[in-house]
């Protein structure tokens, strides 16, 4: 898997003498690390890059044993780190880890080479490592048709012979099969956030409530008969407020207990079902953009992902 260079913004507008963006000649690396999180804020960086690149260069200072000017870090202190990280450090790396702090030294020493407080780049010179993870797993159609006749059973009370109605798993699966939200977006979800106004098929507005997420935010259509589904699970649940006021490991069980019903060998889950979704979606041949934005990713995250969705829909093409 290639991990994508984030491209870099140097900063066009003059400097004063012996500053470079706020940092003075010779600076160390804290104060850098201090003026590169501002920088990717400014930038519009998720709040996950941001984390993760911050946590990556505080190891690379531990490793580093103090707080040196980053004018005399090396390009062979760098690769030392990296074999560290790998062989030495005692803790696991995964290659996606390894691949992602490669990536962290490439753009902020770049970074740093750009504004003019680097000689060179100690990182250009290093390589990226090709990164194998394994593909998720993900419902075939005669499995997701599986899925759908236990949950439907369970509706009106069938799946067992003692059984109650219980719509509830029948609103869960088709709901993330068909937007494919994230587990904490379904479990943030509110009634408020569900419009069934429209005959032709409800919406919800998938919310998030920090500044820095609001491109996570999207309004996703669902089929005409979840509306007469949702007014069944109100009836038996009687929500107030969020869709599901329980806790995950509740929905996660409920998840469970469809997949043994079902005869699925490997479960169900919530990430199983959104990529599930992303592949149904891209076989019928939607845009790629649209898909992205459905999905709420950013560009950066983008790459890998539909590199992955292509693959486990390769089998069906």
């Amino acid at each position: 898997m290639a991990v994508e260079q984030l491209p870099l913004f140097p900063g066009d507008e003059p400097q004063p003498v012996g500053m470079h963006a706020g940092l003075a000649a010779g600076a160390h690396l804290d104060a850098a690390m201090k003026r590169f999180e501002q920088h990717m804020v400014q930038q519009d960086y998720a709040e996950n890059t941001v984390k993760s690149f911050l946590g990556d260069l505080r190891i690379l200072k531990r490793y580093l044993d103090g707080n040196p000017p980053v004018g005399e870090i090396s390009t062979k202190d760098l690769q030392g780190f990296l074999h560290w990280l790998q062989h030495e450090r005692g803790k696991p790396c995964s290659p996606k880890s390894y691949a992602r702090r490669l990536t962290t030294l490439k753009v902020f020493f770049s970074w740093l080479a750009d504004l003019g407080l680097l000689r060179s780049d100690p990182a250009a010179s290093l390589t990226h490592k090709p990164v194998h993870t394994p593909l998720p797993r993900i419902l075939y159609d005669d499995q997701v048709e599986q899925v759908l006749a236990v949950t439907r059973q369970m509706m009106v009370g069938e799946s067992t012979a003692d059984s109650k109605p219980d719509p509830r798993p029948h609103l869960l699966v088709n709901l993330l099969l068909h937007t494919g939200i994230k587990k904490q977006e379904c479990m943030r979800l509110r009634l408020a956030h569900i419009d069934t106004s429209d005959p032709a098929g409800p919406v919800i507005h998938v919310r998030y409530d920090k500044a820095g997420m609001q491109y996570k935010e999207r309004r996703l259509r669902l089929p005409a008969a979840w509306t007469r589904t949702l007014a069944a699970y109100r009836r038996v649940y009687e929500p107030q407020d969020h869709l599901f006021p329980c806790t995950a490991r509740n929905l996660e069980y409920v998840l469970s207990n469809v997949a043994k019903l079902a005869g699925l060998p490997d479960g169900l889950s919530f990430e199983m079902l959104r990529w599930t979704c992303a592949v149904r979606d891209f076989q019928a041949r939607m845009d790629a953009d649209r898909l992205r934005r459905k999905l709420g990713l950013s560009q950066m995250s983008w790459q890998e992902t539909e590199a992955r969705i292509v693959r486990l829909a390769e089998p069906a093409l």
